[in-house]
């Protein structure tokens, strides 16, 4: 049986996950779901009571699917790095008008010394080095939902993997993963929709990433926790 692994994204912005170029990927950010998590495991994330808006305003996003993603293919970050490099360019960050390329998830160059890659200019700094390398390993799907701004909510007893503070859920999703599967595959939409826009615009304000990013630090730094 695949893993279901459920965890709140107060931080929806685009970035982790990546739902962009037809592959979701995770990359950045839950460095210990993207180290353990392995083929044909599906990845929830829900909303936060408090979402963050990137204005320092907020919204109550709770018991909702944010995205939820099969995970078709997971290899190394200095894989990716070179796979994004040669394949998927997209997801490589870059200064455009088009959002979806200023908030791409390759961030990391390993191509001149894989054992201490380079960070390239993006959503994450200096201060998400060490955790999101961590990681060590990039999750990408091409089976995915990604609902963003228009999330939506779990139904019956399906609640009960919302994951409603710090840290993720694992072992206490195992008597829901057919019904959530079943539930989410009956959804109406096709995989590899992506049904909304992100619920925080990163470049909306001057605050908004350093904000965000903050925040994303602050909430890494507990994603080794469990809850049993």
């Amino acid at each position: 049986m695949p893993s279901l692994y459920s965890y709140c994204i107060p931080y929806d912005d685009g970035a982790a996950p990546n739902p962009y170029w037809d592959v979701c990927t995770l990359v950045i950010c839950k460095p210990y779901i993207r180290k353990t998590a392995q083929v044909g495991d599906w990845i929830v994330g829900t909303g936060s009571k408090y979402a963050r808006l990137g204005n320092k305003r907020t919204r109550d996003m709770s018991g909702r699917v944010v995205y939820a993603m099969k995970v078709t293919e997971k290899m190394t970050m200095a894989k990716y790095d070179a796979y994004t490099m040669l394949e998927l360019k997209e997801k490589v960050p870059a200064k455009s008008r088009d959002y979806r390329r200023r908030v791409g998830d390759s961030i990391y160059d390993f191509s001149a010394n894989p054992k201490k890659p380079i960070q390239r200019r993006g959503v994450h700094t200096t201060v998400h080095a060490a955790t999101d390398l961590k990681g060590q390993y990039a999750l990408l799907s091409t089976h995915f939902y990604y609902f963003g701004e228009n999330a939506i909510p779990l139904k019956g007893k399906l609640r009960d993997i919302a994951q409603n503070r710090q840290g993720h859920r694992r072992k206490l999703n195992e008597p829901y993963v057919d019904d959530f599967i079943s539930w989410i595959e009956g959804c109406g939409h096709q995989p590899g929709t992506i049904v909304g826009k992100p619920l925080c615009n990163l470049f909306a304000s001057k605050s908004a990433c350093g904000w965000c990013a903050v925040g994303r630090a602050e909430d890494d730094a507990l994603d080794a926790e469990e809850f049993q």
